[in-house]
């Protein structure tokens, strides 16, 4: 088996910005509103993945049931227990202790076995573990060093699993829209919780996952619908996208 990439990618700074929403984590209408509106299209989009590569009825509940499934930051774990729900065996990891306290307390009361890591991925890498997929959902623009991380979380799946990255593009687009307009004129955001020069194009994002062994299989924009009030998936990938690769098996 190849060694897995050795080095940190953990933005000490990043971490405590984000340990500091406690249990706002968890509230619809807090600091992490957005990121709940988001939620049903990025869980749509995973299971679709999911049930298309591993043979699988995406309408029955559970769905995932028998695959193991990493989420790289999961935070206070509120895309976690809906994976949970559709059967996945769901390992969640995070290098904030509060963060993965919340999501632990929140799941116990949910009734859900969630398998919660106060660690990061690098530990879990040089550990051996390995998924069926592995999920970095809006962390990619957190981290220090993307190829590395790209290079970790790839190290962490399965010959033939799958890799679903969800991340913000580079774009002036998207410095009007997720920086000005998120953070500073509707407040969907806490200020400082993006820094645009981390945002990472597409064409970044696949040379980094070729050079890890993964191919990108789908991509897709994510935009919202100011009508509708809600995300939903576009071939607009100016802003926000979603990109999901296949190790070589």
């Amino acid at each position: 088996m190849d060694q897995p990439p050795t080095g940190n990618t953990i933005d000490e700074s990043e971490v405590a910005q984000f340990s500091r929403l406690g249990r706002q984590w968890w509230d619809p209408h807090g600091p992490m509103a957005a990121l709940h509106k988001l939620n049903p299209v990025r869980l749509g989009y995973i299971r679709d993945r999911l049930t298309v590569r591993f043979d699988r009825d995406p309408k029955r509940r559970d769905s995932l049931s028998g695959l193991r499934v990493l989420d790289i930051g999961c935070g206070g774990g509120i895309l976690c227990e809906p994976l949970a729900r559709l059967g996945a065996s769901v390992v969640g990891v995070d290098p904030s202790p509060s963060n993965i306290a919340v999501a632990s307390e929140h799941a116990s009361q949910s009734g859900l076995a969630i398998d919660y890591r106060g660690s990061s991925a690098e530990a879990l890498a040089q550990a051996g573990e390995l998924f069926d997929a592995v999920l970095a959902m809006e962390v990619v623009e957190h981290v220090t060093d993307v190829g590395l991380f790209i290079a970790t979380a790839a190290a962490l799946a399965k010959p033939g699993g799958l890799l679903i990255v969800a991340t913000l593009n580079r774009t002036i687009k998207s410095f009007a829209l997720a920086i000005v307009g998120a953070e500073y004129v509707l407040r969907w955001l806490p200020r400082g919780t993006h820094q645009w020069d981390k945002f990472v194009t597409p064409n970044e994002l696949e040379i980094a996952l070729a050079q890890s062994g993964a191919r990108v299989i789908d991509e897709t924009g994510v935009i919202y619908n100011l009508l509708a009030d809600r995300w939903q998936l576009s071939a607009d990938m100016d802003v926000n996208y979603m990109v999901a690769a296949e190790k070589a098996a």
